[in-house]
């Protein structure tokens, strides 16, 4: 006689029920005879798994008793009776998990905020449930943040963190692209929390999906403390979405993916392989639209390789280092322009008094309409065109916001160019990754030559 159990497993469905799968498995291959069962809900709450299962065994010349409803599946009645008590069984399942459900939304809804049952890096739970930060892990974070506003892509950053030997939040020696860039676009490292992200649709198979309108979604402000400072997280959202505009690789595997674009058509160039299977092999990049017209349409960029790249990027660096002061003295202006909020700060205070207007007008427009001081058609024709104009306003400040962020992450990209330029003592020699990453925006190839465009934006030369 053996005992089968799965401690503290729900029993809505047999897929991690480990040991009721053994159990089965034991009876179908001719080891077990009777099965003992304390109850039908202890079996399976899901009534087409306890029929189906059952009647599997029956097949077998497997009989089971459940001892508290004193059925016997060989029983003429015992499969109606279990069809009924299953049932039950299984609604039981469905008033339990409704009020989980109820229970977790309750607690969003009043902002209290957990961290997933795995690893989050950065963070570990505290003794009052609320995210404490780990130091050595916030490090970490640190750094994914600063590498990706240096100019470097998702795959970059995860190869760098395992070069350093550095683990992922899983314990792993590799990091993985999408790992990155959910660190980079999750608002908890902010203090910040957006909650019912997803939502379970089936309570027996725990499906789960997207939220994407069907249930309510809250974010939190200042919900824990914070690892990175809200201002560079939203400048990090605002780069994203600048590479993503661009067409720049996010998630490249070479140091030229994303960088490379053709003057003449606009098209990113990507690698392709020459004589892969003789001794003259090579990889050149190309523009990736070249073939797509033919005849007088046909792109005529030429392809380049690597060994143009690095050689282009010496001499314009050079020739930009002996420019150094007249360089950063223009990039100062730059970002002054960038950096002074006197502009948008008198449009934001003037849209802001706008609203408030709109709102206080639409407030009387329905007090008036609630006691009866005007018509129905009086109502409509008065209040409508508030709402619209007060949905207008509300865009634009939205717009203005977007182009605060903006501009914060340019001034960022500016400050980062500057320091790296000032923090230069000599002229290259050799080809230098990380100045790579952390000075160039991309590179425009025509047939004329490559032409460098700096991460300072405003500051451009040619070879």
């Amino acid at each position: 006689m053996e005992i089968y159990t799965d401690d503290g497993i729900s029993a809505t469905s047999t897929k991690k029920r480990d040991g009721f799968k053994r159990m089965v498995a034991d009876a179908l291959a001719g080891k077990i005879q009777f099965i003992i069962t304390k109850s039908v809900s202890r079996f399976a709450r899901n009534t087409v798994d306890s029929l189906q299962i059952i009647r599997l065994l029956k097949d077998h010349g497997v009989e089971v008793w459940f001892e508290r409803e004193n059925i016997f599946t060989f029983d003429a009645k015992g499969e109606l009776l279990i069809t009924l008590m299953s049932s039950l069984a299984q609604e039981e399942s469905r008033s339990i998990s409704e009020n989980v459900r109820w229970g977790v939304r309750k607690r969003m809804a009043d902002g209290k905020v957990s961290l997933p049952s795995g690893r989050f890096l950065g963070y570990e739970k505290g003794e009052d449930g609320v995210p404490q930060i780990v130091p050595e892990e916030a490090q970490v974070v640190r750094q994914i943040y600063s590498l990706f506003l240096q100019g470097r892509s998702f795959h970059a950053i995860a190869q760098t963190l395992v070069v350093q030997g550095i683990p992922s939040p899983g314990g792993k020696e590799n990091w993985g692209v999408s790992t990155i860039q959910s660190i980079l676009q999750n608002e908890k490292y902010r203090g910040s929390a957006l909650l019912q992200k997803g939502i379970t649709v089936n309570f027996l198979t725990k499906e789960r999906i997207k939220n994407t309108g069907q249930a309510p979604q809250f974010y939190i402000e200042s919900s824990h403390p914070g690892i990175i400072e809200p201002e560079v997280f939203d400048m990090v959202q605002s780069e994203i979405a600048l590479r993503k505009r661009a067409g720049k690789q996010t998630k490249n595997v070479s140091w030229l993916s994303g960088k490379l674009f053709c003057a003449g058509c606009g098209a990113s160039f990507g690698p392709k392989t020459w004589h892969s299977t003789s001794a003259y092999k090579r990889v050149i990049w190309q523009c990736n639209d070249k073939y797509k017209h033919s005849g007088d349409e046909r792109c005529r960029t030429p392809h380049v390789t690597e060994e143009q790249v690095q050689l282009a990027f010496l001499q314009q660096f050079n020739a930009l280092f002996g420019q150094k002061d007249e360089a950063l003295s223009e990039l100062e202006t730059v970002l002054a322009s960038l950096t002074d909020p006197a502009k948008l700060q008198k449009k934001a205070a003037r849209l802001a008094e706008e609203r408030r207007d709109l709102a206080e007008q639409m407030r009387r427009c329905i007090e008036a309409n609630a006691h009866g001081l005007v018509t129905g058609e009086e109502y409509a024709t008065r209040y409508e065109p508030l709402e619209a104009h007060f949905e207008a306003v509300e865009a634009e400040i939205a717009t203005l916001e977007s182009q605060r962020v903006e501009r914060s992450a340019k001034g960022e990209r500016v400050r980062q160019f500057m320091a790296t330029l000032r923090g230069r003592a000599g002229l290259l020699a050799e080809f230098d990754e990380a100045l790579w990453f952390s000075l160039v925006d991309h590179v425009r190839v025509s047939a004329e030559g490559l032409e460098v465009i700096w991460r300072g934006n405003h500051v451009e030369s040619a070879a």
